[in-house]
């Protein structure tokens, strides 16, 4: 296998998204990737910076049932949780259980 795109195919890709989308849209479409990625770079190296300042935790069989669950409740409730550690998260999931009178 090589590479992903190779020799004139980006610039047929370009083409064909000028056509469909047109010369005013292009930049706000390159300018919302552009801001994915960097989120998304983002997003990955607070994970890694939080590992290591993370206290050590004894893995368990539903550790990462139990993490699926809290970010889905802090999803629900509006809770942030971009940089934030397991146990803050847990903490303004409560709270804002508590203020929407569901805990």
């Amino acid at each position: 296998m090589g590479a992903f795109l190779q020799g004139y195919e980006p610039l047929i890709i370009l083409l064909i998204l000028l056509l469909v989308l047109g010369p005013s849209k292009l930049p706000a479409l390159a300018r919302g990737l552009g801001q994915a990625v960097r989120e998304f770079r983002k997003a990955s190296q607070g994970l890694y910076d939080e590992e290591p300042a993370a206290p050590a935790v004894k893995a368990s069989r539903g550790s990462s049932e139990d993490d699926e669950l809290l970010y889905s409740l802090a999803r629900k409730l509006g809770v942030s949780t971009e940089g934030k550690t397991r146990e803050q998260i847990k903490r303004e999931v409560i709270e804002r259980a508590k203020e929407k009178g569901l805990a």
